[in-house]
This record gives structure tokens, sequence and C-alpha cells, in this order.
């Protein structure tokens, strides 16, 4: 049995789970598009950026509590949207949101989840958000909708950022593919990773649970494959967000933002919450990081609505240093798939107790003992994140 309290940092669970996942799971995840220099330039530049220490103060009484879309949270971190992420382990979304629930953090659905929204929701008794990938087909979208408003989703999240994907090398050369190809490597593999394998034999979610049953005429693996792979909307604008927010009924979320003008334009059509993100490195390779852009999002928005970040976010230091440059929260995506593969939901209980510790102490050390009332003025100086107009 893995001890859990011996894994310090997110980067330990990564480690692990690259031993325990078979490898084209686990590079599915972890990777980033054509040179990855999107991907480390996330997390890299987080690491430039130097907190204010303050002594002298009574910290005795330091609280990481906050808001997301008028929902009390424990602390401003979120579970972001991945596809997928029933393959790093068995159930693995369903096992996601059950530590969410527990850690009093929202959890997002991806569109591309191997468990379904009506899963997860049997599974869970506080509402989660659910990540809406647009498709061509307007009656499957309006369907799917409609299933994330009967779930009593707390928002919608549309994701902007991916109507063409961006190549990730090590997905092509591991042969992923959907339906899987049973190659002899692969089996060789599982067969090298028994307890994933066992547990995988064990549930009934192996495909992508939103689509399957709900794509007419696609009765096998290999058609459900085709009708996803014809399925993105070249055509996509912001006015489209106009039908999803009324069709949902509840908050809109619009993930992929990067740029100030796009944010006004997100907010002016009816965004109540825009993700500052990169897709994690993987979709526009040579991107800018996400919290190098934040402060002129946050500029550029005014106010107007809530500000989240993802992309690049590994530890409870990175999570103030977003807060105090204006994130109210941030997303990870990354690190809870890193504790799905050591150790299903156990792991990703622990991952989230790993970042709430590393943000209390550092919370402490700051000399604060609020997180809303972080700010600049708990940020050293840095050409990084200096606001530059647009």
């Amino acid at each position: 049995m893995t001890r859990l309290d011996r894994f310090l940092t997110v980067d330990d669970f990564m480690k692990v789970a690259e031993r325990r996942v078979p490898r084209m799971f686990f590079q599915y995840a972890d990777s980033g598009a054509y040179t990855e220099g999107t991907y480390r330039d996330n997390s890299a530049d987080f690491g430039k950026i130097r907190l204010e220490q303050r002594v002298g103060r009574d910290i005795a009484g330091r609280s990481l509590t906050t808001t997301m879309l008028g929902r009390t949270v424990s602390m401003p971190l979120a579970l972001a949207p991945t596809g997928a992420a029933g393959m790093q382990a068995a159930d693995g979304e369903i096992k996601a949101a059950r530590a969410a629930e527990k850690a009093g953090i929202i959890f997002t659905l991806s569109t591309v989840s191997i468990c379904s929204i009506e899963d997860v929701a049997a599974a869970t008794s506080v509402p989660f958000w659910f990540q809406f990938y647009v498709r061509k087909d307007r009656d499957f979208n309006e369907r799917l909708i409609d299933r994330a408003r009967a779930a009593k989703c707390g928002a919608i999240v549309v994701t902007l950022d991916c109507q063409l994907g961006g190549q990730r090398h090590k997905d092509v050369r591991n042969g992923l593919t959907v339906p899987l190809k049973m190659t002899p490597k692969f089996v060789a593999e599982m067969a090298m990773k028994p307890r994933w394998s066992l547990a995988m034999l064990r549930t009934r979610h192996r495909t992508f649970g939103n689509f399957a049953g709900h794509v007419p005429g696609a009765t096998t693996v290999a058609a459900l494959a085709e009708w996803m792979s014809q399925q993105d909307d070249l055509t996509l604008t912001w006015t489209d967000l106009l039908w999803i927010k009324k069709r949902f009924g509840g908050p809109l979320v619009v993930k992929g933002i990067l740029h100030p003008d796009d944010a006004r334009e997100a907010v002016a059509h009816g965004a109540d919450a825009i993700i500052v993100s990169n897709h994690g490195g993987r979709q526009l390779d040579g991107a800018p990081s996400t919290i190098r852009v934040l402060p002129r999002i946050v500029d550029a928005v005014g106010g107007k609505c809530e500000i989240y970040l993802d992309s690049g976010v590994r530890s409870g230091h990175d999570m103030l240093k977003a807060v105090a440059l204006g994130a109210r929260a941030v997303f990870i995506g990354r690190p809870f798939l890193y504790g799905l593969g050591v150790a299903g939901e156990a792991g990703v209980d622990r991952v989230i107790d790993i970042i709430r510790a590393e943000a209390d102490t550092t919370l402490g050390l700051m000399g604060e003992t609020d997180v809303t009332t972080l700010g600049a003025h708990n940020i050293e100086s840095n050409d990084l994140i200096a606001p530059h107009g647009h």
C-alpha cells in the first residue's frame, strides 16, 4: 500500500505516476504542443515571481476561504476539466469529483471525460461545473447542455482555444488513437502495470461517457470515434456564447483567454467569469504563460467578472502568487491527474492537502491572514509581471 504521507510535492506524485500509468496515457496528460515551450514556460514563469516577506504581525488566525461565483470554497483552488481523466485511473473523474467535494473545492468535468455527466452526478452530492466543447452538431450540443442543466451543474465552462488541436508529438509517437489499437507493445505494457489493468477491467467506464449512446447511428467505438473526429466547429464565435448561456440558464465561464481584447469580448457576451488559460501549453506553442498575461487581463476586465487562471500551477505558492496578481482562484489539471495515477481518490486528496498546507504556511510567512486581501503589495516588483497596454 502506498504511503502517501511520504509524498511532499506535486513533483513527487508526477514521478511515481509515470511508473504506474501506461506510457501513452501518462504522456497524454504530461505533454505540450510541438516544442512544449509554452508548457515549460507556464511553470517556469511562476518561479520568476517573488513574494514579499513581512514580519512582526499577528498571523495566528489564517483563512484561505473565498468564493467562486457566489459559492464558498475552502481555498482559491479548483480542479480543471481534463480529457480522459478516467484513463489515469479507473473511474478517475468520479474519484476526483469526490476528492474535490471532501476538500470543499469545485470540480469541473470535461466534455471528453470517460465518466459521464450522469455518472459523476450520481456519485456526488454538491454541484460540479461542466466544461463544454461546442460541436458542429447543434442538436447534440443542445442535448449536452440540457444534460448538464439536468445534473444541476453549477456553471458551464466554454473552452474557446481548442477549435483546432495542437499536435502533441508524444501522442503520435505513442500511437494514441481512438479506438485504442491493442498492439503487442501496448498489451505488454499493460501486463507490466497490473494494478492499473485490473482496475480498468473492473470498471464499465472505458469510453467517452458523454458521447457513447448519445450520438445517433454511432453504435460502435469506431463509429463514435469517426463522428467525434469530424465535429470540430471552426465557425465558433463570440455570438455563440449567448445561446449557450440562455440554453444552460446558469453562470457562464469562458476558458482560453490570453489577450485583453478577448477578455473584454467575453464580458460583453455574457461571461460571468473567465479562465486565463493556454490549455496547459497543449495548443498554441509559443503563446505566453498565463501568469505573465494575468495582470493585463485583470486591468482590461476592471472587475466586471471573476478571473481565474490555469496552466502551470504546481504549488500553494503558485496559487497565492496568482491571487495576489488578481485571480480569484486557480485551476489545477496535471497535479490531480498525477494523484489519480498514483493512488486514485486518495492520491487526489493528498495533492489537494499538499497545496493547502503550502498555501497556509506561505500566507503566514508573507505576514497575511486572509487570502482575499492579497494584492500587488504582496509581490516584489518584477519585469515579468509588469502590465502593459494593448
